[in-house]
């Protein structure tokens, strides 16, 4: 008997061990059946140094002092979240074709527990385009309902990135202002102010960054997870893992990666932008949308599967509420 209840023990851990192993490899998540184009590249856990020397032209304050960081393994999208993607949370029309709780899924999560974004009152791509383009505007907890919602229709688990991640992937192992070591190749991997025409484009029209990952400099700016703190890399020397401020005020919350409306160093994978309760400016409804950031037309954000699913009590700690 006691023979048996250890080879029963050890199959149990086998097989458990199993289960909880995953391949590591690019792919595209598929939406009810449906390929909608939200490719997911992997990017191996490692040590990099965050934020800029003192030394960087047109570095802020608030990117230093540099720290030495490090991350886990995860997914991140290969292009920013577009209309096409964006639209199906806002519209919910597929909602019942999601996935069926399965204990080989990362998460199991009702669909319909998650709170879709309101219509807007204005059309929200500014006439720039939609389809293929980045989605805009969007709240920092828009953009995790979003997350929340992926998450319930695929099964895996999915959400906004850390600064630390965000700023990681970007690098994509530089340790240079841009991903690319000539800043005089900028119009080559970004849309800003001096080649966008004053509007952002379709997304993965301009070069990757080494690690396949395209408009990390340029075209919208995206969204993290982190409360923006000026002095949150005053930390200390020795090595940091996973880094997050995580938000308990609204204002202001970090975004990343600079936009088609910023000059080329704000495109630099250190540069910070905290969010402002301006970017609300025109919403003429009273309270203000809990949604929209109707004068954010600069703003978007990509979606993250970290490769080790988190607990339950963790994956609600990086769900923004």
């Amino acid at each position: 008997m006691k023979i048996n209840f250890i080879i029963s023990a050890f199959l149990l851990f086998n097989i458990t061990v199993f289960s909880q192993e995953k391949d590591f490899e690019n792919y595209n998540q598929k939406i009810a059946g449906n390929d909608y184009g939200l490719e997911m590249i992997s990017i191996n856990g490692g040590v990099f140094k965050m934020g800029s020397p003192n030394y960087e032209t047109n570095r802020m304050a608030d990117e230093g002092p540099v720290n030495k960081v490090e991350v886990d393994s995860f997914w991140i999208g290969k292009f920013e979240i577009t209309w096409d993607l964006y639209h199906l949370f806002m519209s919910r029309e597929i909602d019942e074709n999601h996935v069926s709780v399965d204990k080989k899924n990362e998460i199991n999560i009702e669909v319909d527990a998650v709170s879709a974004a309101t219509t807007p009152y204005v059309e929200m791509s500014f006439g720039m385009g939609t389809d293929g383009y980045p989605a805009i505007s969007m709240t920092q907890l828009a953009a995790s309902k979003f997350c929340e919602w992926l998450s319930a229709m695929t099964g895996n688990y999915y959400r906004l990135p850390t600064e630390a991640e965000w700023e990681y992937a970007c690098r994509a192992g530089s340790d240079m202002p841009f991903s690319f070591n000539d800043e005089n190749q900028i119009s080559e991997y970004a849309w800003y102010d001096e080649n966008s025409d004053g509007r952002y484009h379709k997304v993965g029209q301009k070069k990757p960054n080494p690690w396949g990952l395209h408009d990390m400099h340029g075209n919208v700016s995206e969204w993290t997870l982190d409360q923006y703190k000026p002095t949150a890399y005053v930390r200390s020397d020795t090595l940091i893992s996973n880094p997050l401020e995580i938000a308990t005020k609204l204002y202001p919350r970090v975004a990343r990666g600079g936009s088609f409306m910023d000059r080329s160093y704000r495109l630099r994978s250190s540069a910070r932008l905290a969010s402002n309760k301006k970017w609300k400016k025109q919403d003429p409804q009273i309270p203000r949308s809990i949604w929209w950031h109707t004068d954010a037309q600069f703003l978007g954000f990509r979606v993250l599967r970290p490769y080790k699913t988190p607990s339950l009590e963790e994956q609600k700690k990086y769900w923004i509420k």
